[in-house]
């Protein structure tokens, strides 16, 4: 067996393990911020380990959800992807530990709109090993601390914003909600992508993110008016921006040569 061969297999393998292990922390962590056994979402009854792990619908017969394959899915076909062009100084397996960190942060901030501590200190971690590997430790540095300002400055914004959007909800009648636009996780989650990306990536893959969340709003925003659903008075409803800078940080390390294309001279 040659070498091509065995990274293939080794690769196929630990993306599986590694699609299981995201879709098993997405299932628990939201709901008991500790390593658990999974529930059902709709009924609560406790999976067996063994019917969890197949994708086999619980003791009362509810099926599991999509994600499960999608998940496994994009694991795998990473896996290999990074095994074959793994980043750079990073190696496979560092790599490889990222892109779950990645995928955990994704799948939760999307279904439960929630950054979580224990993800924020494991990434702080990850994030510093990550960063003074790829690009030393001073400019791992500053691209946290860049992150961190620059999002609190964003932060800041976001609550004056929801706080105008209260006061208009209110003049029209309604019950006022506390929603931000921007949270603290999303804060604490960019000052993590700094130290992965570094200082002046940081800068950069914040732009990209704003842009890439505007257009998919924009997106959604003509599929309702197109579907007849969007109501002109509706207010508007926030989405998570943790997923954006999540695929936007994933492009710099994983595919660097893609995204400079779209990197100004």
């Amino acid at each position: 067996m040659n070498s091509m061969s065995t990274t293939l297999m080794v690769s196929i393998l630990f993306g599986w393990l590694a699609g299981w292990l995201v879709n098993y922390l997405s299932d628990v962590l939201p709901f008991t911020r500790r390593f658990s056994q999974p529930t059902c979402p709709q009924c609560n009854a406790p999976y067996s380990w063994r019917d969890y792990l197949l994708f086999q619908a619980c003791q009362n017969g509810h099926p599991r959800k999509p994600r499960l394959w999608l998940v496994q899915i994009i694991l795998l076909a990473a896996s290999v992807y990074t095994a074959i062009k793994p980043p750079s100084k990073l190696g496979y397996f560092l790599g490889l530990i990222l892109m779950i960190y990645f995928g955990v942060i994704f799948v939760i901030d999307l279904e439960h709109r929630l950054i979580l501590h224990p993800t924020s200190i494991f990434g702080a971690l990850l994030g510093l090993t990550v960063g003074a590997v790829a690009h030393g430790i001073l400019p791992t540095l500053v691209g946290g601390l860049g992150g961190l300002l620059i999002m609190l400055a964003f932060y800041g914004l976001g609550v004056l914003f929801t706080r105008i959007r209260a006061k208009r909800m209110l003049a029209m009648g309604q019950e006022a909600d506390d929603e931000e636009a921007l949270g603290s996780g999303d804060v604490i989650l960019v000052t993590i992508l700094g130290f992965i990306v570094g200082w002046p990536l940081i800068w950069l893959c914040l732009l990209y993110s704003i842009l890439l969340g505007g257009l998919i709003s924009l997106l959604i925003i003509l599929w309702l008016v197109i579907s007849g659903k969007y109501k002109k008075n509706a207010l508007m409803t926030f989405i998570p921006y943790g997923p954006y800078f999540i695929i936007t940080a994933s492009l710099i390390v994983y595919f660097p040569k893609l995204l400079a294309m779209f990197v100004p001279d």
